[in-house]
């Protein structure tokens, strides 16, 4: 049914134009712009090349700024580019320098100077360094160590010239023709130039200092193998069907092909909880999710030679053939749910879908992660849910990749419900693959670019926070990466060779695995992790697997590195990747403790981290302890709240069990409770972290002095349950909850933790027994 649009269009309120701050000292601030615009002109100094003589400026800015306004403080400064909010790149001819120069001197003697405002706006400037032109991957990596190597380059885009442009591009390929330096391919358009070049090490160095280069970068380089598409199963011996008592997980989605081959031994049951449809997958979707599900990473079953499902394969319909609900969607997930945990005992359940209507952009929940959040503190049930996808027409031309990663954090990438459930984990997705299947076909052609690197975010993966701050998505996991492809037009945004590898529905026609992009399969893969845990700890509620995953996530240095503010990182990414090192089991060198609690209200629950001594033994070396605790408050949509239960926790030091008791019995009221001090160095914040019903932070070391408090005093985590009064007639008077901590010391390779720990255990075990 066709949504109408309402009449009448009324006009968007105008915006005001951004009021620049007058500096404190305006005549030092133009002492000190001059002295910046003396060094700058040094720097540009040093670079080489140019298809004019004109120097290029590094503007830092305030946010705001408009770099048209450069032109009023001299008609010969060609605007070039916004690097981001708060650098503008122009090109600067001498006579305009000579200008700027005078009016940054008359400022200096507090005497009056047009455009005043646009001089104050100036934060800064410097010329574009070799530093400014390293790409990403070429700081991570460095050059190839090969005598002769491949990099791509990218020059100053100039759109509104194009004699100039063809200046450009010719005197550029004589200078490269000059330095002997080779160029099998370029891409040329109005708003992107590209050339893949071959050099050695000192032509690189030039290239680093050419000045009409933009960016210099590594060509991409992970990309999926093409002959796992072609897979003949014929060459894998049949998957055998799992134990009876292996864990099930539940794909509710668009239904499942039940007689694929790799599937076919695992489903332990397809039903169809959709009015008029049958349980079979008519789109794909369900039965792609299906494979990553159970699986995991199937890239790793072929490697190995063989596809062994250690887990039962569910499936519940609740899709049409268009990968859409038009009935109450809610009412159908909530009989799928309750129809297998009957039946099957099955706890984990997987739901890639979201509507795009319902963006989270602040207020109450909505009805679909409502009935989420309900179900499963009702069933003690674990729901992993996709964050959502943004789909490639938010954005035009260049802008996906020239913009990425900053709208990742924009209103239109909000999650959507039911990502928005606070008693879920909700999954983001990174990029696995850079490397698209024409980079991998045409080696020479720089046209593909990637928009993601190898664990960054997805282009199209959404953020949160979710009700009341709280962190979504909590996890992220590999879900696909897009490419643009300049040669075929700016707005030409493509996936081929760049989504995650899974069962695919067209499996008669000789296509037993393909590919897709989205959250929708990030999702799965912690959902595989979930029933992994469950093969190990079968008893393990709900509570514990959200504790375990999120215990073992570490945000990739490679998001980090893009989303270099902590809000951000904590929207996109949440806690982070998954590492499964030690996830099911605890080695030697990483430990992982676990308790399951109830705690009535007004109360604390004290657990002492043991540290054992290799832990605290002398050498520099990063060291981590991971605490993280997970539980399923009752919730309403009516309060602002939502949660009624608030359980959190603090890691603080204490000479002994008896102190820590009484700093927290002292505390008597709210003020004197927020300031007890935590252990210094927390990832995340109480106070972030505790808006939700999985709360997680990590603590690294890596020098330990004598008086450090690891080494003279004894650790506590401090469990606290506070409800809010109004949620007493829903809440249990003993609430459950799950902790998890981790002392990891992964570059000590002979540490024993574990049996220093398990020793210590023991021993008080032995100590308690005898008093």
């Amino acid at each position: 049914m066709p949504l109408q649009r309402e009449e009448p269009i009324t006009e968007k309120r105008p915006g005001r134009p951004p009021l620049f701050q007058l500096p404190p000292d305006p005549a030092a601030h133009g002492k000190a712009l001059g002295l910046a615009l003396q060094k700058t002109i040094q720097q540009t100094e040093q670079d080489i090349g140019g298809f004019d003589n004109r120097k290029l400026f590094r503007f830092q800015v305030e946010k705001g700024f408009n770099p048209d306004e450069l032109k009023k403080i001299s008609s010969d400064i060609e605007f070039v580019s916004q690097e981001n909010d708060e650098v503008v790149v122009a090109f600067v001819s001498q006579s305009a320098l000579q200008s700027f120069e005078a009016k940054l001197a008359s400022i200096a003697k507090n005497e009056n100077v047009t455009y005043k405002q646009i001089y104050y706006a100036l934060q800064g400037m410097s010329g574009w360094t070799s530093e400014d032109r390293t790409g990403w991957s070429l700081k991570q990596e460095g050059f190839p160590e090969s005598e002769t190597f491949y990099i791509d380059l990218e020059l100053w885009p100039i759109e509104d010239n194009a004699k100039e442009r063809q200046l450009l591009w010719s005197k550029f390929e004589a200078w490269l023709k000059e330095n002997g330096i080779e160029f099998p391919d370029s891409v040329k358009q109005p708003g992107l130039t590209i050339y893949r070049v071959r050099c050695d090490r000192h032509q690189a160095e030039l290239l680093l200092h050419h000045r009409d280069i933009r960016i210099i970068d590594l060509p991409p380089r992970f990309g999926l193998d093409r002959k796992y598409l072609g897979l003949d199963i014929q060459h894998f011996p049949i998957p055998p069907s799992p134990l009876p008592n292996a864990p099930g997980v539940v794909v509710l989605d668009s239904g499942l092909v039940t007689g694929h081959p790799l599937l076919g031994s695992a489903v332990g049951d397809a039903q169809s909880f959709l009015p008029g449809h049958m349980a079979t997958d008519e789109s794909g979707h369900g039965t792609h999710v299906a494979g990553i599900a159970l699986y995991g990473d199937l890239a790793k079953s072929i490697e190995a030679g063989a596809f062994i499902p250690e887990l039962r394969l569910f499936s519940g319909r609740i899709l049409d053939k268009d990968n859409e609900n038009n009935g109450l969607i809610e009412n159908h997930i909530d009989a799928a749910v309750r129809y297998f945990v009957i039946q099957y005992n099955c706890r984990v359940f997987n739901l890639s879908f979201g509507d795009s209507r319902k963006p989270y952009l602040g207020g109450h929940v909505r009805g679909l992660a409502y009935t989420l959040d309900r179900l499963s503190r009702e069933l003690g049930v674990l729901f992993v849910v996709s964050a959502g996808n943004v789909l490639s027409g938010q954005l035009d031309g260049l802008a996906w990749r020239q913009e990425y990663p900053d709208y990742l954090t924009h209103d239109d990438w909000a999650i959507i419900d039911p990502a928005t459930a606070l008693n879920v984990l909700t999954v983001g997705s990174l990029a696995r693959q850079e490397a698209s299947f024409n980079t991998q076909r045409h080696i020479h052609d720089p046209a593909e670019l990637p928009i993601a690197k190898t664990e960054q975010p997805s282009p199209f993966t959404r953020h949160g926070p979710t009700v009341g701050g709280a962190i979504k998505p909590e996890l992220v996991a590999f879900g696909g990466n897009w490419v643009l492809n300049a040669r075929s037009g700016a707005n030409h945004i493509h996936d081929q060779g760049l989504g995650e590898l899974s069962t695919n529905l067209d499996f008669t026609q000789g296509n037993l695995l393909g590919l897709k992009c989205g959250t929708s399969f990030a999702a799965p893969h912690i959902t595989h992790l979930a029933g992994k845990i469950l093969s190990e700890h079968p008893e393990a509620s709900a509570n514990l697997l959200r504790a375990l995953l999120v215990t073992h996530a570490t945000v990739p240095k490679s998001a980090s590195e893009v989303l270099d503010d902590e809000e951000s990182l904590r929207k996109v990414v949440g806690y982070g990747l998954v590492d499964a090192r030690a996830l099911l089991k605890s080695l030697e060198n990483e430990v992982t403790l676990i308790a399951e609690g109830q705690i009535e209200n007004k109360h604390h629950h004290f657990y002492e981290v043991v540290v054992p001594d290799d832990f605290v033994s002398r050498g520099k070396r990063t060291r981590e302890i991971s605490v993280s605790l997970a539980h399923t408050p009752p919730v309403r949509s009516t309060r602002v709240s939502y949660k009624a239960t608030r359980i959190d926790f603090r890691l603080v030091a204490a000479p002994d069990l008896d102190h820590a008791v009484k700093m927290f019995n002292k505390a008597t009221n709210e003020e004197d409770f927020k300031n007890i001090k935590e252990l210094d160095g927390a990832n995340v914040s109480k106070t972030l972290r505790s808006k939700g019903t999985v709360q997680s932070a990590m603590w690294q070391f890596k020098v330990l002095s004598k008086v450090h408090k690891l080494k003279t005093q004894k650790l506590f985590v401090v469990i606290t349950r506070n409800d809010h009064p109004w949620g007493e007639t829903d809440t249990k008077t003993l609430e459950e909850y799950s902790l998890v901590v981790c002392l990891r010391d992964r570059e000590h390779q002979q540490a024993k933790l574990y049996s220093q720990i398990q020793n210590r255990l023991q021993q008080r075990q032995r100590a308690r027994a005898r008093g």
